[in-house]
């Protein structure tokens, strides 16, 4: 898979809701998955595509319930990828969405905004679920 292409993968027990499109990457959820090399290859692959190709403004937003060890190194690898964005610090906005109460998320949030450049909103919310993802890709949170 290259960029342009829309990326989507659904949300399930075990992988989070994964939306990227030019302009937008949305990934939330919990991030348990069996294999994470097989989940996040293609995001990474994605990313690179572009990071090389797309010059316009980005708004990210992460936010997990659970991530295990293996998968946050994952997020770090397509993170450091994003981070070649010509002009990433004037062209994207990361928001970390964060669990009421979730001091290790919050606390995630905190390590990774010192790995970025760009702008980085950490956002409590009151329960990490479906209903806040979409109130999010609505634009409404």
């Amino acid at each position: 898979m290259v960029y342009p292409e829309k990326y989507i993968s659904e949300l399930s027990k075990r992988t989070p809701w994964i939306i990227m499109e030019p302009g937008r990457i949305f990934v939330m959820g919990r991030s348990i998955p069996e294999n994470p090399g097989d989940f996040y290859r293609p995001l990474q692959a994605w990313i690179t595509g572009y990071a090389k190709n797309y010059r316009g403004s980005t708004k990210i937003s992460l936010g997990f319930e659970y991530i295990n060890t293996s998968s946050m190194k994952w997020i770090y690898t397509i993170l450091r990828e994003l981070s070649q964005v010509r002009d990433i610090s004037l062209n994207a906005a990361l928001t970390w969405y964060y669990e009421h109460g979730d001091e290790d998320m919050k606390e995630l949030g905190y390590i990774l905004k010192s790995l970025v450049s760009c702008s980085f909103t950490m956002t409590e919310v009151e329960e990490m679920d479906k209903d806040i993802y979409d109130r999010i890709l609505a634009g409404k949170l």
